[in-house]
């Protein structure tokens, strides 16, 4: 395990090596590695572990009963996953994790943490803390972006709010056009277009994932 890269990730912020390694130890740390399409969690199960993402890409998605599916949040190298089920006391998880790119994800069985009165515990605990508000903060966020009832303008309020927490109108996005469809909850096709309009009326220009704002919708 590489302990520089943990060290660096919100979820071990403030923690040493020997901190980290008795980390590992009590909380059962465990390495697994997925190819793109395959489930990391499912829904239905009884969440006992959170996951840190060490390489590669997940998502976060919804599958209702009729088989439409919903991305809900995008999962990077250094965030973490279902640890809200797994302090709750193996919750049973209602989102499936599902590799989006080949990866590696960590795995820490978060009943260690209740009532461990170490050091690295309440390190832990309080950057959990950290990384929950910020998770809040982004299902928020979504709620604006899909209220909107046209498509442009769910469009417009997802890349606006990525512009402005980049600091710039030139940026990348986390997600292929499927998964932008499925965050916003649109169809793909009609979000392909949608943007080739956009592109067209000279409002963004865009290749794959990486997107520049040329003037409002409005403008």
């Amino acid at each position: 395990m590489d302990m520089g890269y943990l060290m660096g990730t919100r979820l071990f912020r403030g923690m040493d090596e020997k901190e980290i390694g008795a980390c590992l130890a009590a909380l059962d740390g465990r390495e697994g590695r997925y190819d793109k399409g395959e489930m990391l969690l499912r829904a239905g199960d009884d969440a006992r572990e959170m996951g840190l993402m060490l390489s590669g890409r997940a998502t976060v998605e919804n599958v209702d009963i009729w088989g439409n599916r919903t991305l809900l949040s995008p999962i990077a190298p250094g965030d973490c996953f279902a640890e809200t089920y797994a302090m709750l006391g193996g919750m049973t998880l209602l989102v499936d994790v599902c590799a989006a790119t080949d990866c590696r994800a960590l795995f820490l069985r978060a009943a260690g943490l209740r009532g461990c009165g170490a050091a690295w515990a309440r390190k832990m605990t309080e950057n959990l803390l950290g990384i929950s508000l910020h998770k809040n903060l982004a299902l928020s966020t979504r709620s604006f972006h899909t209220a909107p009832k046209s498509l442009r303008g769910r469009v417009a309020a997802y890349l606006g709010t990525v512009a402005m927490q980049r600091g710039s109108r030139e940026f990348d996005i986390p997600f292929d056009r499927q998964e932008l469809a499925d965050y916003l909850s649109v169809d793909r096709s009609s979000l392909s277009k949608e943007l080739s309009r956009m592109r067209d009326e000279g409002i963004v220009a865009f290749r794959k994932n990486h997107f520049c704002l040329l003037k409002g919708p409005e403008e």
